[in-house]
């Protein structure tokens, strides 16, 4: 085997052998990934010892050993060269190796979280950067004439044709009919749905003979057959077709319009002095791959953190997720900035997300007064609110009901619960199954 072949049999190994996905969300190390690669741990795989087998009796190597025992092999003595550990002593591999990790891109990662979840997510591009033609699909009524449609062209003169074409010797007998002249008969054809003119009739019954052949119309008609267009067109086919100018259609190449899906995720955190260490934790393990999935997802993602106590301040990822404040908490502050930050993002080009995160205790009349019309007036594909509250709840923790109350059932906003890690899954599930198509 080749180096490439060994390659793709480690990675074979580590799909089959990595940490279950929902367990890693949920109680794994999030940490060691980075933003283009989701490391998720491979379960450790016990190595093969050599045993002393009775059956081979001769030769080198015979001693006392029992069957079963294991062969202990002897440590090798240190040497001055490099490899026996670092400066201070420590011996190597004290550190995981890349072997003990799978990695998977986000595009992976929003594969395998699909299916984990149920979802099939087809995010819709907004921006055009490509325009370009394709398949001669579209029609118009001018063109060149190396372009017409013959067979529409054909097709509505068939069913010109079809419409206007009648049994002519089955008329010609209804003028035979004793006492009736072209008025009679044109009433006639007009109840039995035969499409005549009174132009026609008048020139036929200047040419008729035996003008009383029939002594009724039931007479006639008990008498002679009538023979349908199609029979007629079976039988003796078709001479011409009345083709007009107007049934032209032209065939043009559609213009194929390539889209970029671009999304921004403004992420928001309340860094209070309320939020703790258990909440920030639920936090991350929210917003950590709901990033992930999204960057796999889309084109091009961008990713906006804010963190907020009583004021809000833009922050990176690193912060985001780390920071601790001791102030109060106004929520609306948060919404305030990722409005003003959301303008270097036109909604007409971009996918908008924007996922706010706390312990559900606001500033009294803060939520119902300030962040809901804001959520109103800041267009995005999906707000999302995730209440992270074990144990239960405070009295004061009122905001994810009160924006649950407001909105109900919308269909681009949703409130998520998560009081210990095996809600992670649920709450992204719902958030994800509430996104809007753009």
């Amino acid at each position: 085997m080749g180096l490439k072949d060994d390659r793709r049999r480690f990675e074979e190994i580590g799909e089959e052998r990595r940490e279950d996905l929902a367990d890693f969300i949920t109680h794994g190390d999030l940490g060691r990934s980075r933003g283009d690669a989701v490391r998720i741990p491979i379960k450790i795989v016990d190595l093969p010892e050599f045993e002393y087998d009775r059956r081979d009796q001769g030769g080198v190597g015979q001693g006392d050993a029992e069957v079963g025992d294991p062969v202990e092999v002897p440590e090798a003595e240190p040497d001055d060269g490099d490899g026996n550990g670092d400066e201070d002593g420590d011996d190597p591999g004290d550190e995981p190796g890349e072997h003990e990790y799978y990695e998977m891109d986000p595009e992976e990662f929003a594969q395998e979280l699909d299916e984990e979840l149920g979802l099939d997510l087809e995010p819709k591009g907004k921006q055009v950067v490509e325009e370009t033609e394709g398949d001669f699909t579209d029609v118009a009524r001018t063109g060149p004439h190396s372009t017409l449609d013959v067979e529409h062209f054909f097709r509505e003169g068939l069913k010109r044709k079809l419409a206007v074409d009648f049994d002519e010797e089955y008329v010609r007998e209804a003028l035979r009919v004793e006492g009736w002249g072209p008025d009679e008969v044109f009433a006639w054809a007009r109840d039995q749905r035969i499409p005549v003119s009174k132009a026609w009739l008048r020139e036929a019954a200047a040419e008729v003979d035996e003008p009383d052949r029939w002594a009724s119309i039931d007479a006639m008609t008990d008498a002679v057959d009538r023979t349908s267009t199609a029979e007629r067109v079976r039988e003796e086919g078709i001479d011409q077709l009345p083709l007009r100018r107007e049934d032209q259609r032209f065939r043009h190449p559609e213009v194929v319009k390539e889209h970029e899906k671009n999304v921004v995720v403004v992420n928001i955190r309340d860094v209070s002095g309320s939020m703790d260490e258990e909440k920030r934790e639920l936090v991350e393990r929210v917003f950590t791959p709901l990033d992930w999935y999204l960057q796999g997802k889309y084109d091009n993602a961008e990713f906006v953190y804010v963190a907020h106590d009583a004021d809000a301040w833009a922050v990176d990822r690193e912060e985001f997720f780390g920071i601790r404040s001791g102030g109060g908490t106004k929520i609306s502050s948060a919404y305030e900035l990722a409005q003003e930050l959301l303008e270097e993002y036109p909604w007409s080009e971009w996918n908008r997300f924007v996922f706010a995160a706390g312990d559900s205790e606001n500033t009294a009349s803060d939520t119902t007064e300030a962040v809901i019309p804001l959520m109103e007036a800041i267009d995005a594909n999906l707000h999302a609110y995730v209440e992270t509250q074990p144990g239960r709840s405070r009295r004061s923790a009122t905001h994810a009901r009160e924006v649950d109350d407001h909105f109900e059932d919308g269909d681009d906003v949703a409130v998520a619960r998560v009081s210990e890690p095996d809600d992670v899954l649920d709450a992204i599930e719902t958030i994800l199954s509430t996104e809007t198509e753009p």
